[in-house]
């Protein structure tokens, strides 16, 4: 590989990289990130390596990262020249027998294809695109436009512009989409003020759940006091159901990489580090070869393009601690020390991994620089609303059709996101809530499901913006279990350092078990508030200043869910199990017999053919006769 030092040497390469993207002959790539994988694409690739070479097929085969489509995978891109890409969906091992023949004889399999992509990109054949070496337009003037899929049709992809269409462990992919053009730009055309006034005229702001400006960020860190200055990555991803930052780096670790290169340049740094948990280890071992890689052609390390810019980076694994998303326990952390959160000022910026200054971003942060740089401050900012700009990645999961990660410009509102992206409720139920901002963020009512998505409208809702984990709940949600669930994750999670979290978090959950028992009394839901706005109060860090957030936003907007179990001793989802009885309906029972065999606890009895009924001094409500009925005649009460 070319040691790149000049601009040259990055067209080289760039070039290089378009004849791996883009060849003459077919191209069949197989996403194998960890959805990818654990849906069986291992197994697919192997199949399809083996069909072509029976076939005697001439083809290339790649890898790649998520392409966002969690639920359609595995997922198989097949790229012909001259012709547009189409992405198949659920490609398990037995169907690529199949496919490897309709991909020999030029034909689509129709039924199977999630979409066609279009752009002038992919219409290359023959011809090379020669892309301006400033990196101005680089990577980004030829946009692929999605068809015949919902999934797609409102996205904006920036952040995970290169996820799902380069190979993560092939460099040369990423700069032949613009990669490190914008470092090289920033090196040699302008100075560190320059660049830090370039992202704060864009609006950025932090993509990490706090919401600050980016640029002033920087600011603060680049005219703190000290020679030594740290970068850091905070890629300690532990919100359930969310995993952006983890696709980006398995699908894209180079744009963390150099976004991480750029604001060193601009605060004063010489040294990174990324700091991970153990349990992405496809996320680590991607990460380390792209920085092996980096380092290896010269853009990590002594005179970066030929500069005096040195720069290093280097990877601090985690033990999966959900406190180490706190920068300061991260920092703890990093120096080998117990990851516990200290009083602030004094701020990282001024006083923060081995007492120097030090910048704290997040992956998706990151992410977005080189693109900025790219494409300009007006460029972006003219994406988003007046107070939050650009697009934010989130990770669609619940009860909703379609799941995946999307990214969408800020301001688009929960219906689009629920309704258009994810087309709607499974079952066609009906929408109850939303949880955005995991298990520090709060449920966002049907009532407020036209509530466009930017920071502070989430936070007047009594939600937050958070790393971006959204879960969609319908009408057979608790709202109740699922205040339990979440205050019960972040209690475990909570380092116990202050009493405010600790024991505040504890005692809220035990209010909240009593009234899923149907044991509270309505003086419970103000005990719940007094102490949930007090750890908000005095708390420590964002952990405990946001634990008490699914509770008091579910009080907030369903208080007469809480009532019920109060007042009335019912669970109106049936969930909560001391609050719910399972009967037969007689009219309905055909007598067929299949309930009582799935009942372990013998607690349904009767004769064959002739109505059941169940002994509700043995039924312990594993609700197993419900699911297996066939007729509806459990009912649950």
């Amino acid at each position: 590989m070319t040691d790149i030092k000049t601009a040259e040497a990055l067209k080289k390469v760039k070039g290089q990289g378009l004849k791996r993207l883009y060849p003459k002959k077919v191209k069949i790539t197989v996403g194998t990130a960890t959805c990818g994988l654990a849906t069986g694409a291992g197994k697919t690739l192997r199949a399809i390596e083996e069909e072509v070479k029976n076939a005697k097929l001439d083809a290339i085969l790649a890898q790649t990262g998520c392409l966002g489509f969690c639920q359609k995978e595995p997922i198989v891109d097949v790229f012909q020249s001259g012709k547009p890409r189409l992405i198949y969906g659920e490609i398990t091992q037995d169907r690529v027998r199949e496919l490897v023949q309709y991909i020999e004889k030029g034909r689509i399999k129709r039924d199977w294809v999630l979409c066609k992509l279009t752009g002038e990109e992919y219409l290359i054949e023959d011809k090379r695109i020669e892309y301006p070496i400033d990196g101005v337009t680089d990577g980004f003037q030829n946009v692929p436009l999605y068809e015949e899929l919902p999934f797609f049709a409102r996205q904006q992809k920036i952040a995970l512009r290169n996820c799902g269409f380069i190979d993560p462990e092939r460099i040369e992919q990423y700069i032949a989409k613009g990669g490190y053009s914008a470092l090289y730009r920033v090196l040699t055309q302008m100075t560190p003020q320059k660049v830090i006034e370039e992202v704060k005229k864009s609006g950025f702001r932090g993509r990490g759940g706090a919401g600050f400006p980016t640029g002033v960020k920087w600011e603060y860190c680049r005219k703190a006091r000290g020679k030594s200055k740290y970068i850091v990555c905070n890629a300690d991803e532990g919100d359930p159901g969310a995993y952006m930052d983890r696709s980006i780096l398995e699908g894209d670790p180079h744009s963390v990489i150099e976004g991480m290169l750029i604001g060193a340049y601009a605060i004063g740094s010489r040294e990174g580090h990324i700091y991970l948990r153990t349990e992405y280890p496809l996320a680590i071992e991607r990460l380390k070869k792209a920085l092996q890689m980096a380092k290896k052609t010269g853009l990590l390390g002594k005179s970066i393009f030929g500069t005096d810019f040195d720069f290093e980076i280097k990877i601090a694994q985690g033990a999966g601690a959900f406190v180490c998303g706190e920068e300061t326990s991260l920092i703890a952390s990093i120096e080998g020390n117990i990851p516990e959160p200290r009083l602030r000022p004094p701020f990282p910026a001024e006083s923060g991994l081995f007492q120097k200054p030090t910048n704290i971003n997040n992956v998706e942060t990151w992410a977005n620089v080189p693109a900025i740089i790219a494409r300009g401050a007006d460029w972006f900012s003219n994406i988003g609303t007046e107070k939050s700009k650009g697009t934010k990645v989130f990770s669609l999961v619940g009860k909703v059709k379609n799941t995946g990660l999307v990214e969408v410009p800020m301001g688009i509102t929960l219906r689009d996101i629920i309704y258009e992206i994810g087309e709607g409720i499974l079952e066609d139920k009906k929408f109850k809530a939303v949880q955005t901002g995991g298990p520090s963020g709060g449920c966002v009512p049907n009532e407020l499901i036209d509530l466009p998505i930017d920071y502070e409208s989430l936070t007047e809702a009594g939600s937050i913006m958070g790393s971006g984990g959204m879960v969609v709940m319908d009408e057979d949600t608790c709202v109740v279990d699922v205040a339990k669930y979440f205050l019960d994750f972040t209690k475990d999670e909570s380092c116990g350092k202050c009493n405010a979290c600790r024991e505040g978090t504890d005692a809220m959950l035990k209010i909240l078990d009593k009234i899923s028992r149907g044991e509270g009394k309505e003086s419970d839901l103000e005990l719940l508030e007094e102490i949930g706005n007090g750890i908000k109060d005095v708390a420590l860090c964002g952990l405990g200043q946001t634990a008490p957030n699914p509770v008091l936003s579910t009080i907030r907007h369903f208080r007469d869910e809480y009532l019920a179990h109060i007042k009335y001793k019912k669970c109106p989802a049936a969930v909560c199990k001391p609050l719910i009885t399972y009967r037969i309906d007689p009219d309905k029972c055909t007598g067929c017999g299949l309930c009582a065999k799935q009942c372990a606890l013998d607690a349904i009895s009767g004769e064959l053919k002739k109505s059941h009924r169940i002994d509700k001094s043995k039924c312990i409500k594993c609700g197993m006769c419900h699911d297996s009925c066939k007729f509806e005649a459990i009912v649950v009460e």
